[in-house]
């Protein structure tokens, strides 16, 4: 499944709150199949539903807390009562976007998108889950500068809202070379020129390490020196999008410690499109590298 397919057919249905239960989470050491260790948890992991999307969703979970994962990104309401149940936490939810080529930037789009943030952000405290997702949208022609002058008018009519109810709206940072061409928020310095225009701490970036790999590299600076603007971040491999290991071009153990570095206590989510025909045997993999 794609991931534009995934969150175009994510839906707002219904509310449900959640307590995250306490544990000791296990996962593969990458040395010995039946060996397992207790994760460090200096990162917090989760991981992006829409790449496992094989797997029901009521089969997942159990094998996510098994391996030590507590959260999982890009669930709407119609999935927190399944997620409560199995005491997993939704990281970043979704449902409030158009898609993610209409977006903010776009005035065209600003009476839905008020109308669908102002339905969603109350229930996201409700839940007691804190990230929200949002996007640029794509371009059509639109100027950068246009196009934040847009966003900032859009989303200031909701962040009072995401203030009141301690909701965090995120937006994600995409590659527009490969994956999502004319997407504006392509770059980290447009992000923060946005974020700084907002001027609240209730409006972060997405860091997608994958994505911004392709546009821009320079990761572990980046993360070091603009981490203030990040309150969330995805991993992929580069090129390809697929498992994080050695079969690709960022090292992700060393990206992981600059995380630390930066006191982050939020979330690393994996977004990987695993190519093994054990997929949960990549993830086990992928959670072993970043658990430094």
């Amino acid at each position: 499944m794609k991931r534009r397919a995934f969150i175009k057919n994510t839906a707002a249905a219904t509310s449900a709150s959640l307590i995250l239960s306490p544990g000791i989470a296990a996962c593969n050491n990458g040395e010995n199949d039946q060996k397992k260790r207790p994760l460090k948890n200096n990162i917090h992991h989760s991981v992006c539903q829409w790449c496992y999307g094989k797997i029901p969703l009521e089969d997942l979970l159990p094998k996510l807390k098994e391996m030590g994962i507590l959260a999982i990104d890009l669930m709407g309401p119609k999935d927190w009562p399944t997620l409560k149940k199995h005491g997993i936490i939704c990281s970043m939810c979704n449902g409030a976007e158009i898609n993610l080529t209409d977006g903010w930037n776009d005035l065209q789009f600003h009476q839905q998108l008020i109308a669908n943030y102002t339905e969603m952000i109350p229930l996201v405290a409700e839940a007691g889950y804190k990230n929200l997702i949002c996007f640029s949208g794509n371009r059509r022609g639109i100027s950068n500068e246009e196009g934040m002058a847009n966003c900032v008018k859009g989303l200031q009519q909701v962040l009072p809202l995401a203030e009141k109810h301690q909701v965090i709206l995120q937006m994600e940072l995409f590659n527009s070379k490969i994956d999502h061409p004319d997407y504006m928020c392509d770059n980290t310095a447009w992000g923060i020129e946005l974020c700084d225009q907002l001027g609240s701490e209730h409006f972060k970036l997405l860091y997608d390490i994958y994505h911004m790999q392709i546009n821009e590299g320079d990761i572990i600076r980046t993360i070091r020196e603009q981490h203030s603007y990040f309150g969330h971040y995805h991993t992929a491999g580069v090129p390809g999008r697929n498992e994080i290991n050695d079969s690709q071009e960022l090292y992700y153990p060393a990206i992981m410690k600059a995380i630390l570095e930066t006191g982050f206590k939020g979330f690393v989510a994996q977004e990987f499109i695993p190519t093994q025909t054990d997929i949960l045997a990549s993830l086990k993999e992928a959670i072993a590298i970043c658990d430094v």
